[in-house]
């Protein structure tokens, strides 16, 4: 389909869409007769435009084809959070919202155009039977795998819950041929993998998405814990987290803060459906002290709810500043099955900021957008009188620098060199002791070593990147004749040797490693148990639990 032809559907059917709400919704006010003239003539333009195509075009036009490259095209110009969604990608939308589906419970991946099992997860239909990590897919009932992408066996895979399922595999490393038969069953992936009690007295829980039972999935996890020991503190985890529901951001805000309390305010176009939600309900704590871990990757309710926590004062964010959305799209139904997910407010925490950070209201020349600038954001301030901004996230109270991987382990993990040792660890060894955090011995270091001496994987180390740039340079002003007998010297000494990065950086290749085989045995658990025990900000949070004066200092407002 022509960019051109999409671009002026795109701008057409917005118009459409625009004209529908000022005549059926009567929610927005001061119609502009002269505007409603405009969208009236184009809306005619388009059905004559489309029919002329319709007739004269040299190839047939699938109009479901069409109108999608033109939705696109016209939303393309707004915020990447505004989607149409078709009917055939509803029961994917809502999976997004609930964490439910019909399959079989595991994720797949996709590599020299064969599909695998990446990871069954416990207790659903795919670990139940018997399949496992690293399991190519050969057939899903009787339908060849051959030259099906990851999508397309997804498909397959996917059905009505209790409706039989055929799969044949072949298993990795013994490349025995296996079919397992089962039932689908409703999925509802845990939107908290992982909660405990960690060093003796503070409490963990993991957070993965803001989907249906989030807060009450949280209030349970602290309950649980609160119930096996007096907590000295909590640790709450939304590191990568990228939001989700409204509602559940304020019913977890309700846990740690008091009836009453203003949680967020949504302001859009449509004032008469602008709100306030506040907490509704008694808090289960008020007094434990409060850690909330984020990153980059933690966006919109989970930025709700840091930065909420850090308006009242009731706890400490800690980590990296937040994605910085402050954007709230809701679902508008459509003809057919389809629905508009579009961005209908901006939402402002208790201390009245709002952290969005991109400006998609203007576009630059080439149609970029940029961030806020530091000079236009504005300075607000906490109950307790603590200065913060808006304009770009949520600012963390205690910044911590995100640990630096290094390119040897970059090039094993995106060459998934991990995975597949991982699983000839597991078909060497049945089981492990699940009683303890699972560690390589460095024995068994060795042999991941020798497994890796015929597997191809290179990489570019951050001094040879330098070194390049600098033959660059030179070229390009005439230097190179000068130094290029030193160059060559330095690219000699510097050639990185992989057995001796293998060594240098053991310790962090060896913790990646734990943590993929870990997966084998105890799944999700484990992986998590593994990087929490090398978790160098959850160990700094622990430590600032544990110091009360710090911590309060850190609350306290500087004179």
């Amino acid at each position: 389909m022509n960019r051109n032809f999409a671009g002026l559907f795109g701008i057409i059917i917005f118009l459409m869409v625009s004209v529908n709400v000022k005549v059926s919704a009567k929610d927005i006010n001061n119609t502009n007769n002269q505007r409603y003239s405009e969208l009236a003539k184009n809306i005619e333009i388009f059905t004559s435009l489309y029919r002329e195509l319709n007739s004269y075009y040299v190839d047939d036009l699938d109009p479901n084809v069409v109108m999608k490259y033109a939705i696109d095209g016209m939303l393309e110009n707004l915020d990447p959070y505004t989607n149409y969604i078709p009917a055939s990608d509803i029961d994917e939308f809502e999976f997004q919202t609930t964490g439910k589906y019909g399959g079989i419970g595991a994720t797949i991946g996709e590599r020299n155009g064969q599909v695998f099992i990446r990871q069954p997860y416990f207790g659903f239909p795919a670990q139940k039977a018997g399949l496992m990590a690293g399991d190519a897919i050969l057939e899903v009932e009787g339908v060849p795998a051959t030259n099906k992408n990851s999508e397309e066996i997804r498909l397959l895979l996917k059905g009505q819950p209790n409706t039989p399922l055929s799969i044949k595999v072949k298993r990795a490393v013994s490349n025995d041929t296996l079919t397992f038969k089962f039932n689908r069953e409703e999925i509802n992936i845990g939107n908290v993998p992982y909660y405990g009690i960690l060093d003796n007295n503070i409490g963990y829980i993991r957070l993965d998405q803001f989907t249906e039972g989030a807060a009450q999935n949280v209030s349970n996890a602290l309950k649980d814990m609160k119930a096996q020991k007096s907590l000295g503190g909590l640790i709450f985890d939304l590191r990568g987290n990228p939001g989700g529901l409204l509602n559940e951001a304020v019913g977890i805000c309700n846990i740690f803060i008091d009836k009453g309390l203003e949680v967020v305010a949504t302001k859009g176009k449509v004032e008469d459906v602008n709100k306030v939600y506040s907490t509704l309900g008694k808090a289960l704590d008020t007094e434990i002290p409060l850690v909330i871990l984020t990153d980059d990757g933690s966006a919109s309710a989970s930025e709700i709810v840091s930065g909420v926590i850090q308006d009242y004062d009731r706890g400490l964010v800690m980590g990296q500043r937040t994605f910085g959305k402050g954007l709230v799209q809701i679902p508008r139904p459509l003809p057919y099955r389809a629905k508009l997910k579009v961005t209908a407010y901006k939402y402002y925490i208790p201390s009245g900021r709002c952290i969005q950070a991109i400006d998609y209201s203007n576009h630059n020349e080439d149609g970029s957008v940029s961030v806020i600038p530091d000079s236009l954001r504005k300075v607000f301030y906490t109950k307790a009188g603590r200065p913060v901004k808006d304009g770009a996230g949520i600012e963390p109270d205690v910044h911590t620098t995100p640990e630096e991987i290094s390119p040897i382990t970059i090039s094993l993990f995106t060459k998934d060199l991990f995975f597949d040792y991982a699983n000839v660890y597991r078909a060497a060894n049945s089981q492990i002791d699940t009683n303890k955090i699972f560690s390589l011995s460095d024995e068994e270091y060795q042999k991941f070593i020798s497994f890796l001496s015929d597997k191809k994987y290179d990489y570019t180390t951050k001094t040879e990147k330098m070194l390049d740039d600098l033959v660059d340079v030179a070229k390009n002003e005439s230097y190179f004749n000068a130094i290029d007998s030193a160059i060559k010297v330095l690219q000699t000494n510097m050639k990185h040797d992989k057995e001796q990065d293998l060594f240098k950086h053991k310790d962090e290749i060896k913790r990646l490693l734990e943590s993929e085989i870990a997966t084998r045995y105890l799944y999700q658990k484990g992986r998590i148990q593994v990087d929490l025990d090398n978790d160098k900000e959850v160990k700094q949070a622990i430590q600032l639990l544990h110091n009360k004066s710090e911590y309060n200092k850190s609350l306290s407002v500087t004179k």
